[in-house]
């Protein structure tokens, strides 16, 4: 068995926006020998080569700051009429499936992935789409990770073709740029000099009526074959979120 992941590293960056920055304290092992004394338990009733214990703390961490899976909750707070699920309540049997990859590195950035590309990609590559796969779309911007153009460059998924995707019975998608939809900064450009409220995060909506998860900031998509292999995305149980932190790995026997 080969495990392959697709996760990107959790770490502080300054070249990240301001709205996405993680920050952890490392606390090293001897801060806690006077914790452990603080307790109770004399230096003289340490163990032998006892240095205590290293100790971790994220002071901050957005949920969709690193490679995470959105919940339908993020789109809206409704999905066809009814609540939609936050991130504790995304059925674990949709996090676990056969993969897909459909490699889209040749779209340009600000340009979106169309339905006829994706069925034109899938009969050249003879593949089959089953229902409850995880599907991965490869654009190679992962090579943008850590630096601050990673959120600005990019294609994206239109809504189009999220619609077909659920409507072929998948309910968990990825991506390896930064967002599903084309980067934030554009649409926002766009919208701004077309006059077009239609225009913004078209494809996170299809979630407003139809009920599916993405995962964004995926990386290393290209150490995988087209098909053949499993996808496990299992999100943090953080009860009432709009998205979780998600270890994403491949499978392949």
């Amino acid at each position: 068995m080969k495990i392959i992941d697709l996760s990107k590293p959790i770490e502080f960056n300054k070249k990240d926006p301001w709205f996405m920055r993680v920050k952890i304290k490392h606390k090293p092992h001897h801060v806690s020998k006077w914790l452990i004394r603080i307790l109770g338990l004399p230096f003289k009733l340490f163990p032998k080569g006892f240095t205590g214990w290293a100790d971790d703390c994220i002071q901050k961490m957005g949920v969709h700051a690193t490679t995470h899976i959105d919940a339908p909750w993020h789109y809206a707070p409704t999905t066809d009429g009814k609540p939609a699920k936050t991130a504790d309540q995304i059925p674990l049997e949709w996090c676990y499936g056969e993969g897909l990859v459909i490699d889209m590195q040749h779209k340009p950035d600000f340009e979106e992935i169309t339905l006829v590309e994706v069925k034109q990609f899938l009969n050249e590559n003879n593949l089959e789409m089953k229902e409850g796969m995880i599907v991965l779309f490869r654009t190679g911007r992962d090579k943008f990770v850590g630096t601050s153009d990673y959120h600005k460059k990019g294609t994206g998924v239109s809504a189009e073709a999220t619609e077909w995707l659920i409507d072929q019975g998948i309910k968990v998608m990825g991506i390896d740029s930064w967002g599903w939809d084309l980067p934030l900064p554009y649409l926002i450009e766009k919208a701004k000099e077309s006059n077009d409220p239609e225009l913004f995060w078209k494809a996170h909506l299809v979630g407003q009526r139809k009920e599916y998860c993405h995962m964004e900031q995926l990386v290393n998509l290209g150490a995988l074959p087209l098909s053949g292999f499993k996808v496990a995305t299992f999100p943090l149980r953080i009860v009432g979120a709009s998205a979780a932190p998600a270890r994403v790995v491949a499978i392949m026997e």
